[in-house]
């Protein structure tokens, strides 16, 4: 089930929130339907860099707006690459923003990746939103993966540690703007999705509080 912040043990990872099992199996499993719900409105797309080189993980999104990269770069758009509006939030994971960032501003964006074996994602720092203040909070699905926290600066030590089905980790205060990324995903680590791989969903507030965007 999902539980509020102050009842649920977390630890610090150089400034990252991390709520080792957040979610219990039941929970997990109802939001694996909704993220299937989520493709099924929009489907998975592999993106590509502004020089054409894709990705290994493939990306949709839910909320009034969706993370896409492409050749004209990085940048948020109201609309799947189909044309469709991007589905809402699911109550489910609008539950977790609520439980482990209450003093936030609502996300206006779930950006979901789904991690195959063989998937990584390199260090980088989520930045094209208009409040920094505004946390970022990642849910990991599916099978274990190897996470990397680094520095603002990019360079210098890095810290990694293996997220698990159910964990949720929060990016906020002097730990916002932090790199990181994905180095490798532990196939057969869990059994909760029909294939190997991982499932990471991030929530952000996208706009400045002059800005908030509408359908």
């Amino acid at each position: 089930m999902t539980e509020t912040s102050d009842s649920h043990p977390r630890r610090d990872v150089r400034g990252v929130q991390v709520f080792d099992g957040f979610l219990d199996a039941v929970a997990q499993a109802a939001m694996v339907a909704d993220v299937r719900a989520i493709a099924r409105a929009a489907p998975f797309v592999v993106p590509v860099t502004r020089r054409g080189q894709p990705l290994s993980v493939r990306m949709t999104s839910a909320g009034l707006l969706g993370w896409v990269t492409d050749r004209r770069g990085y940048r948020y758009e109201a609309r799947h690459s189909s044309g469709v509006p991007w589905p809402p939030i699911p109550d489910s994971v609008r539950a977790v923003w609520d439980a482990v960032v209450p003093g936030a501003r609502p996300p206006e964006s779930c950006l979901v990746n789904w991690y195959g074996p063989d998937a990584r994602m390199g260090m980088h720092q989520d930045r094209d939103e208009g409040d920094f203040n505004q946390p970022v909070v990642s849910i990991s699905l599916g099978d274990d993966a190897l996470f990397r926290i680094g520095n603002v600066e990019r360079g210098g030590k890095t810290e990694s540690l293996w997220l698990r089905s159910g964990d949720v980790l929060v990016l906020g205060g002097a730990a916002r703007l932090l790199h990181h990324g994905v180095d490798r995903v532990a196939p057969g680590t869990s059994t909760l999705l029909d294939a190997p791989g991982r499932i990471n969903l991030t929530l952000r507030v996208v706009s400045d509080e002059t800005s908030v965007p509408s359908r």
